[in-house]
């Protein structure tokens, strides 16, 4: 299983919200490629950007930030946040961002997706964030009414092959990850899924390793030091 050591951006800064809570937030470093580095040194393989401002209003203000993280560290990355349009994927792809997450756009706009996959493949993911089991968009102020599970099989069917499912419930808050959701996910075929959410032990970590998951986002309880990197990227990967 993949570890995903995320950086969420804000005014330039590493940040972590509680539950999506935007006026819940906490700095941790005012060094986003410097922390990038220290990443890398700890064995992480891949590294999850979020450009949070990016993710709630569109656009792309944390772009500068993420250009030099890409230019910091020689691991791939994977970026999210207000990439609502072809321009701005292909703006990430040409800085060497590896794979690009759609969220508000793939939920509102199939025909966007449809095109997106067509023209970006494997470099396209898809992220659902959850609210009671219905898909949460604009950096989760707003719930759609919409069966999660149904449209997960759907983009499946549609050839994306990578989806990052987040327990908004779970998010921040250092209670553990939704296992019996990851569970259920599971049943959806031919599609990876990375958990994103309250994984906060390395218990936690083992469990959706041995579940089969591809991918397991790690956040909140490495700043707050519940968890080490190293330790946790060893316990992924088996």
């Amino acid at each position: 299983m993949i570890l995903f050591p995320a950086i969420d951006l804000y005014e330039g800064k590493v940040v972590r919200l509680t539950k999506g809570d935007y006026r819940a937030m906490k700095v941790y470093s005012d060094d986003p490629a410097g922390m990038a580095r220290k990443l890398e040194e700890a064995g992480a393989s891949w590294l999850h950007l979020v450009d949070l401002e990016g993710a709630r209003d569109g656009g792309t203000p944390n772009f500068p930030v993420i250009r030099e993280i890409c230019q910091s560290v020689s691991i791939p990355l994977e970026v999210g946040g207000g990439i609502r349009d072809f321009s701005t994927m292909e703006k990430y792809l040409g800085i060497g961002v590896e794979r690009l997450i759609l969220g508000t756009k793939a939920l509102t706009d199939e025909s966007f997706l449809i095109e997106a996959l067509r023209n970006f493949g494997t470099h396209v993911a898809v992220s659902v964030d959850s609210k009671d089991g219905k898909p949460a968009i604009h950096g989760w102020t707003e719930v759609l009414d919409m069966d999660m599970f149904s449209f997960l099989d759907r983009i499946s069917g549609l050839g994306c092959a990578t989806a990052i499912v987040t327990d908004i419930s779970r998010d921040g808050a250092l209670r553990g990850t939704n296992l019996s959701l990851y569970r259920e996910l599971l049943r959806i075929s031919g599609l990876n899924i990375t958990a994103s959410g309250g994984v906060s032990s390395y218990e936690d970590i083992k469990s959706l390793r041995e579940m089969g998951l591809y991918g397991a986002i790690l956040g909140k309880a490495m700043y707050e030091g519940a968890v080490t990197l190293s330790e946790a990227v060893q316990i992924a990967e088996g």
